[in-house]
């Protein structure tokens, strides 16, 4: 199935990144849901990705951001010792989750305890991108006040 995104094009800039991750969001295979994964709004603009990965030892996994995807892969190391399991129900897998990051995610840092991988994430705002207040000149150079400020200073 393809959208066509050009009407969005037209009354906008710089979507084009929401439009390659709907893309690849509609092509994209099924994940097989392992590990599982929590992601968790601390405050505002703080958050943390958990992922499940017992049986993992840190040098074991790798974190990687690029392009605005955060992703997350697992490779066990090879064990000398021979193990006979009567049941193996812990999956101890490779895999790896990917994680698409909206504009000005940063990751922060990552710990594992118990288990589970937390990766810290915070959105920060350059102060180019906050709102701002701008300022009216006229042909002649003096600055207009806005018509709101000149009822509110009336009253």
């Amino acid at each position: 199935m393809n959208i066509d995104f050009t009407p969005l094009y037209r009354n906008s800039v710089g979507f084009d990144r929401l439009a390659r991750m709907l893309d690849q969001a509609m092509n994209s295979e099924t994940s097989s849901g392992y590990p599982p994964y929590d992601i968790e709004m601390l405050e505002e603009n703080h958050y943390d990705i958990t992922v499940a990965v017992a049986g993992f030892d840190d040098n074991e996994l790798d974190i990687n951001v690029e392009n605005g995807v955060l992703t997350v892969h697992g490779k066990k190391e090879a064990s000398d010792k021979e193990r006979k399991f009567l049941y193996h129900g812990i999956a101890q897998r490779e895999f790896e989750r990917k994680f698409n990051l909206a504009d000005h995610i940063e990751v922060r840092g990552a710990e594992l305890k118990n288990g589970l991988l937390k990766i810290h994430l915070v959105k920060e705002i350059p102060e180019a991108m906050k709102p701002r207040k701008i300022s009216i000149t006229s042909a002649e150079g003096r600055q207009l006040e806005h018509h709101q400020e000149k009822n509110s200073q009336a009253a």
